[in-house]
């Protein structure tokens, strides 16, 4: 369960209905026959993903969390926070390994900063 100062960052939940949307439309094709049984597992995938995978921050570290595993990133090592050329938020850590932060947009790395409890320079309102 997460803290109250958590911040959670998530894809948009349209993901998660087109894909319960898909899953239903697939159910006469896998019951008509056992072969198509697996074409469910796609959607299922997908609706795990959207439910699951995203970026969690607190005041000690960054959490990535994907469709089967999470990796926690403790703030010590993150040496950069910025955006890409898609919009993208991106983590620097401080061996230089570069990683996608999930859900996060360029525009959301001051709330994801603000999760530390720091303030950005010059945002003293």
């Amino acid at each position: 369960m997460s803290r109250p100062d958590t911040i959670r960052f998530r894809h948009n939940q349209a993901i998660l209905v087109a894909a319960i949307v898909t899953f239903i439309g697939a159910l006469p094709l896998a019951t008509a026959s056992l072969w198509f049984f697996w074409v469910l597992l796609i959607p299922l995938a997908v609706m795990i993903w959207a439910w699951r995978a995203g970026t969690d921050a607190d005041s000690r570290e960054i959490r990535v969390r994907a469709l089967l595993g999470q990796r926690r990133i403790p703030w010590e090592q993150v040496a950069e926070l910025t955006g890409d050329a898609r919009g993208r938020g991106v983590v620097r850590l401080d061996d230089g390994e570069l990683l996608v932060l999930p859900a996060v947009r360029a525009d959301d790395l001051p709330r994801l900063i603000s999760a530390t409890g720091q303030e950005l320079p010059g945002n003293a309102d």
